[in-house]
């Protein structure tokens, strides 16, 4: 099966960004682009969660309903979030309403803050998962790696919840440690671009 198809401009992309009309800009703009910030490194590793047992069109056509709902993903702020506003929560059908994740990124919230405290910032720390370029498995051929599995060891042992290996390979794939766009893929060059430009968290050069 050929890896691309053709968008609008006839330009060949990655195959699953024709799934779902909400996954065209989301690959173009987002998927595989470097990112250092805290709170969007947070937010994608939450939807991530949600996302288990569910397509990723329901928690992207969700997105910012959640955004809404967990305070930008701001961890300082939902590391407060009390037993009121787990049933707040669970009354809100702009999310997933799923209790067990819905405690667990309040968990992971004040699990967040104690990483921040101890290695500075959440770039820090995930971006020591960036494999080598020769450890780099053929793009989107496997669900997870040495790194993802690593991650998510290290995070458990930590104490987050809902990041089992597959969902921290789908974070470390979208948030731009792994370039994983297709050969051929218009966006893969552009990807590659911005992950040479970025400036690797934690790092003086």
């Amino acid at each position: 099966m050929n890896a691309t198809i053709k968008g609008d401009d006839g330009k060949p992309r990655c195959r699953w960004c024709a799934a779902a009309p909400e996954f065209l800009d989301y690959h173009d703009t987002e998927w595989g682009f470097p990112v250092s910030d805290d709170f969007h490194l947070f937010e994608k590793l939450c939807l991530e969660g949600f996302q288990s047992g569910l397509s990723w069109r329901t928690i992207l056509v969700k997105r910012e309903n959640f955004r809404s709902a967990f305070l930008g993903f701001d961890f300082n702020k939902i590391a407060r979030f009390t037993q009121r506003d787990v049933d707040r929560l669970l009354k809100d059908g702009g999310i997933i309403r799923h209790r067990g994740k819905i405690e667990a990124t309040i968990n992971n919230a004040k699990r967040a803050m104690d990483l921040v405290k101890q290695e500075g910032s959440l770039a820090n720390f995930f971006w020591r998962y960036e494999p080598h370029v020769n450890q780099l498995a053929s793009p989107q051929t496997v669900s997870t790696s040495a790194e993802s599995i690593a991650l998510s060891k290290e995070l458990k042992k930590r104490g987050w919840k809902f990041v089992g290996p597959t969902t921290a390979y789908a974070f470390l794939q979208s948030m731009g440690l792994i370039n994983d766009h297709v050969a051929g893929c218009v966006i893969r060059n552009k990807v590659e671009r911005a992950r040479k430009a970025f400036k690797q968290p934690g790092t003086n050069g």
